[in-house]
């Protein structure tokens, strides 16, 4: 047993400034460690979330783009398809200007054929006219015969017949010129009605409601 001095009091332990400084370096560094840790992955959250925004604007970007690119390329479509429309017509009237100026010399051509006086050069002549205007597609129409259509016929004289069940196109003063669907002169015709009260297929008598009943 060690016996105390009087007078002496035992001094206590102090720790080194060694061990204050480490132990103060490690208590930062846990904190500084406990600080980090956390904030990691919010820094990385907030970042992924400005790329996902970002990501969703340039996407709005690319279909507002695309949808004015299909837009345009719709209108450009429809504008060239009017521009030939236009330019087919245009061409269809001047066309028919000029062929309608020239149906008075196919008429007098046909007459002439009519009368066997298409003869020499001036059959040559007629012939290659009437070439050139078929090439650029003027058809004629009208014959006897054929059922009237106020359509594409004149009636220029009218009669009654009963060798006709409908009004028929019975002669033809003028034909008529068309080029396509388009008429440009309508062919000026005779016609002839049936016979008022012309008896039917069936030898009745239409108008009277057939023969009268034998008693």
């Amino acid at each position: 047993m060690t016996e105390e001095t009087p007078g002496f009091e035992p001094e206590p332990d102090v720790p080194s400034e060694a061990a204050e400084s480490s132990q103060n370096d490690a208590a930062q560094g846990a904190g500084s460690a406990d600080q980090a840790g956390p904030a990691a992955p919010a820094g990385d959250a907030n970042a992924i979330t400005a790329l996902q925004a970002q990501l969703d604007q340039v996407r709005s970007a690319l279909n507002e783009r695309t949808a004015d690119l299909q837009r345009l390329q719709a209108e450009y479509q429809n504008y060239r398809r009017r521009v030939e429309r236009d330019r087919i017509a245009v061409r269809e009237i001047a066309i028919a200007n000029l062929l309608t100026e020239l149906l008075p010399v196919l008429d007098d051509i046909g007459r002439a054929r009519d009368h066997n006086e298409l003869i020499g050069g001036f059959k040559s002549v007629g012939e290659s006219l009437e070439n050139s205007v078929a090439k650029l597609g003027l058809q004629q129409f009208g014959k006897e015969g054929e059922p009237f259509d106020p359509l594409v016929h004149e009636a220029l004289m009218h009669s009654y017949s009963p060798d006709v069940t409908q009004t028929t196109c019975v002669q033809i003063l003028q034909p008529g010129y068309r080029i396509g669907e388009r008429t440009i002169r309508p062919a000026r015709v005779a016609v002839a009605e049936p016979q008022p009260g012309a008896t039917g297929k069936d030898g009745s008598d239409e108008e009277n409601g057939g023969p009268a009943e034998q008693g």
